[in-house]
């Protein structure tokens, strides 16, 4: 992510702005140091433009875009970081390229492992949570929907055998994902069993 240039122009303001629109963003966004003025010169004879230094200021979200890359990079991904949504309380991040299946792991681990370091690099040294989401080329969506898809069926089936079944162990972000979805579904109630990595969703019948 370019995060600082050297621009020019007639005014100060007018090479702040350039420099803005160099960096793709509006000159609300960025801070800028002066370095030259400039001279008008007399009827244009002598003259030379503004120079300033323009650049973002450092935040959360950013912190976490460079942790990315600089991970991305790492892996030799042929892949770059899209900033989806940025509020001043949280950020969501996509990863786009090709070959992402060692980002994404089994199930999306490896994924929630990277939001997590990401998460902690964009909280560094500041007070306060910053709650930083990260995907790849879509996979939560996708994996959501399939989840969403495994909650109905097998909430069918406690309704049909009157009997519990327990799901494989899943993350934290995906269990809400299936309780949400057995909500929705009449007759069913669900409830997490074990610890850790083995934690579980177990879908029976709800209670009269």
């Amino acid at each position: 992510m370019l995060r600082e240039v050297i621009a020019t122009g007639k005014t100060v303001a007018l090479a702040v702005e350039a420099g803005a629109a160099e960096l793709g963003k509006t000159p609300e966004q960025v801070q800028h140091e002066v370095l030259d003025e400039g001279k008008k010169g007399l009827f244009g004879i002598g003259a030379t433009e503004a120079k300033v230094r323009v650049f973002v200021p450092e935040t959360p979200a950013i912190r976490a875009v460079e942790f990315l890359e600089k991970l991305i990079e790492n892996m030799r991904l042929n892949a770059s970081v899209e900033v989806v949504s940025e509020t001043d309380e949280e950020v969501s991040l996509n990863v786009v390229g090709e070959g992402l299946g060692a980002l994404i792991g089994r199930r999306g681990d490896v994924l929630d492992s990277v939001q997590y370091l990401a998460t902690l690099s964009a909280n560094l040294g500041r007070p306060g949570y910053y709650r930083v989401s990260v995907d790849a080329q879509g996979y939560r969506a996708k994996r959501a929907e399939t989840l969403k898809g495994i909650a109905h069926r097998m909430a069918e089936k406690v309704l049909r055998y009157h009997r519990s079944f327990a799901l494989d162990p899943m993350s934290a972000y995906e269990r809400r994902i299936v309780h949400a979805a057995c909500q929705e579904i009449e007759g069913v109630t669900t409830y997490s069993v074990g610890e850790g990595a083995d934690r579980k969703i177990v879908i029976s019948l709800e209670k009269k």
